[in-house]
């Protein structure tokens, strides 16, 4: 089953040839009830299927497709074989789609890497006419004036890191962490008179090159590209969903094939993202250098240590080439942490996803060592891996999305979810504030 694909390279398109399915053929108009969330990570790519219920606010998994990617064709978290992705992409989808019977054109498609910035940017407004009500037309502007800020402090991020070029960045998330007008704390500010507003926006912007990769990629698999969400973002919504928990406080991290997504939430609102190059391939990489063995072998040995299938004779080897890898990734996500200077203290409650997060070295680090002692934690992190069925409105008719390595495809349908109900004039003042952000 192809989306009709276009000419990537003559090796795709001679695939293409052979793989023309009849679902996909049959479909002539797009249900509007279904949506494709796409996550293209470094091991895998994942394809969930979801028909958006008639509430209009959730949703029910109906088909499944998983495609391994090769070792040239992501690079630290970002496409670096665009052919070669859309192949596996397309893998996916047919699964997807033979399993929903039914051929979907509306996506919404990941995006990941060290190089997408994610931030959360306070703004004091000084209003000229206090006892004028505030208007949607008015918080545009103020929300206009916080993006500019936040993408002007991306860009210097960015050339920053590497090394002065300047680098073409484009808005992928927005949404409202809080809004205070004359200090009063409100959840709607539509019709409240005050001088002073204070706005709390998170913001995630991702190099023009990535996203013209994944843009690329849709066209090619012949897709309706619904919206591009950072990994994190996604991952923040499928735990938060549809009626946010002001209360809920924590900290949640994607840990891929190339890279550790972190995202942290603080009551309620998305108070920041950070990435950093070090996942799962990494630890492979490690033993194969250490243990002088191919890729393949390698993986099945770090596989290996967490069923119990490792060598005796080999195991002391594999957990220390393991563990030097750990402990640079306990490391990067001090110092991620450590960024997160505008919060008292960091919520002590850590919710891991991804296929990474699979080696029970990870969690046993986490738990065991004292790396956060460093950070203003209130008390030490629990560490829990987060359930299918712990993402808000979203239920898997299929029964295959039965662990921790869907969360961040669940999440994508939720934004698909978000971006749909607002394009179709539903959802509250502050939903619409929201996707106002990002359009």
């Amino acid at each position: 089953m192809l989306h009709k694909l276009k000419k990537v390279s003559s090796g795709v398109a001679e695939k293409a040839k052979s793989g023309v399915n009849t679902v996909r053929d049959k479909a002539t108009k797009q249900d509007e009830k279904y949506l494709v969330a796409l996550d293209i990570g470094t091991e895998f790519v994942k394809a969930l299927i979801g028909k958006v219920q008639p509430d209009g606010s959730t949703l029910e998994i109906v088909g499944v497709g998983r495609a391994h990617q090769g070792l040239s064709e992501m690079q630290a978290g970002a496409i670096a074989d665009i052919a070669g992705v859309v192949e596996n992409c397309d893998k996916a989808l047919n699964q997807a789609e033979e399993q929903a019977g039914i051929s979907v054109r509306n996506a919404i498609i990941g995006i990941a890497g060290e190089l997408v910035k994610g931030t959360t940017t306070t703004v004091r407004v000084a209003r000229q006419k206090a006892d004028k009500p505030l208007d949607i037309e008015e918080m545009e502007k103020i929300i206009n004036v916080v993006q500019d800020r936040a993408q002007e402090k991306a860009k210097q991020q960015l050339a920053w890191e590497l090394g002065g070029k300047e680098v073409d960045v484009r808005l992928v998330n927005s949404a409202l962490v809080s809004i205070e007008i004359d200090g009063y704390p409100v959840t709607n500010p539509i019709g409240f008179q005050g001088k002073d507003v204070v706005v709390q926006l998170y913001t995630a912007f991702a190099p023009m090159i990535h996203i013209g990769a994944l843009e690329k990629t849709a066209e090619e698999l012949d897709l309706d590209l619904l919206a591009v969400a950072a990994e994190p973002f996604a991952v923040a919504r499928a735990v938060i969903g549809n009626n946010p928990n002001q209360n809920l406080s924590a900290i949640l991290m994607d840990v891929g094939g190339g890279t550790t997504d972190i995202a942290v939430i603080n009551e309620g609102g998305v108070q920041g993202t950070k990435m950093f190059g070090i996942g799962g391939r990494a630890y492979t990489h490690a033993v194969e250098r250490d243990l002088t063995v191919e890729y393949k072998k390698a993986e099945e040995l770090k596989v290996g240590l967490s069923t119990g299938d490792v060598p005796a004779a080999q195991k002391a080897a594999v957990e220390k080439a393991l563990g030097k890898t750990a402990d640079t990734w306990l490391s990067g996500i001090e110092l991620a942490l450590s960024e997160f200077t505008k919060l008292d203290h960091l919520p002590h409650r850590m919710f891991l996803c991804g296929g990474g997060s699979s080696l029970d070295m990870l969690q046993e680090r986490l738990e065991q060592t004292e790396w956060y002692k460093t950070l203003p934690f209130t008390r030490k992190p629990s560490v829990h891996l987060i359930k299918p069925g712990q993402v808000q409105g979203i239920t898997d008719k299929t029964g295959d999305v039965n662990d921790h390595t869907f969360i961040t495809a669940m999440g994508l349908l939720r934004v698909g979810m978000d971006t749909k109900q607002f394009n179709g004039g539903g959802g509250s003042i502050r939903d619409k504030l929201d996707k106002m952000l990002s359009t």
